[in-house]
């Protein structure tokens, strides 16, 4: 029964994580990205911030971790989330969910480059299958992009965000707790966010006819996507182990391609399936005992924390 409270788990917050694709898309039909994330994380704060008062878990952050703190929510949500989220704007959830995957893949790359960790053949294999896998799933037979150039930019742009996230992370995640540390980067990703918001959206905002419906996506992304998937991502790390709840993410763009094949009608053709496959088969290649648990333990978070 435990066992099955476990996969449980886990399986629902990949599911919960694959439909923050569509539910994004959903609400960007009504508000702007700027305001479905500053709304999103505001939402995000408060749930997790009830969390940890009703359970004692607040910690005291040393002053020598401030500004990796600082660095961490720069890094995500904030420069994340312009990317990804604009990105989106411009591709198909299904396209936003298949180059997020890619996270593992660069942020291994990065801890090789800077940390000189020893990866092993069959992750070098893996990187090099998981970026043939894109190259299968966006290029026409004739070479061409076949799908947006510039949402294409912008989510690789969220990437490289995620990855500089994951190498900040990695010397944050054995002092405090995750939920905690994805508390406190979305306060002062939150922040970060609100004068940009009252910039550029706050107008827009104002004049977008409010309604349950316009609004629900958003309140789907902040307590099931930002809040709840996490915590039982959590709980799952902490029973089964990172490496074995991590395997689970590669599943997330086949979540998210199903969901949006069947709910919102978007193609898939036998090559979007086959560079699908070649993508994930990739990943698992690549996180194939390759780096330390530091780097494993900011992996799980890196992409998924609001």
């Amino acid at each position: 029964m435990n066992r099955f409270r476990i996969y449980g788990a886990v399986i629902l917050s990949m599911v919960f994580w694959s439909f923050s694709f569509i539910w994004f898309k959903r609400a960007n039909e009504y508000y702007g990205p700027i305001t479905i994330v500053f709304i999103r994380l505001v939402l995000a704060v408060c749930i997790l911030g009830s969390y940890l008062f009703l359970t004692k878990k607040f910690m005291k952050i040393s002053k020598s971790d401030r500004r990796l703190f600082c660095m961490l929510a720069i890094f995500e949500p904030f420069l994340y989330f312009l990317g990804e989220s604009f990105g989106l704007t411009y591709v198909s959830s299904t396209v936003g969910a298949v180059i997020i995957s890619t996270i593992p893949v660069i942020a291994t790359i990065g801890a090789w480059l800077l940390f000189k960790e020893r990866l092993r053949i069959v992750n070098y294999a893996g990187i090099i299958l998981s970026f043939c896998g894109i190259l299968i799933f966006i290029l026409n037979k004739d070479g061409s992009l076949s799908f947006n150039t510039k949402g294409l930019l912008l989510l690789s742009f969220a990437v490289l965000s995620a990855v500089g996230y994951n190498l900040t992370l990695s010397r944050l995640v054995g002092h405090y707790s995750p939920v905690f540390i994805v508390f406190v980067q979305n306060v002062i990703g939150g922040l970060l966010f609100l004068p940009v918001f009252l910039i550029f959206d706050l107008k827009p905002f104002i004049n977008v006819p409010h309604s349950l419906l316009s609004f629900k996506p958003i309140i789907e992304l902040s307590v099931f996507a930002s809040c709840a998937a996490f915590i039982l991502f959590a709980y799952s790390v902490r029973n089964m182990g990172i490496s074995k709840a991590n395997v689970f993410s590669n599943c997330i763009p086949v979540f998210t391609a199903l969901f949006s094949f069947f709910l919102m009608g978007e193609k898939l053709t036998f090559q979007n399936i086959a560079g699908m496959a070649v993508v994930i088969a990739g990943l698992f290649l690549s996180q194939f005992h390759g780096y330390k648990p530091t780097i494993d333990d900011a992996l799980v978070l890196t992409g998924k924390t609001a």
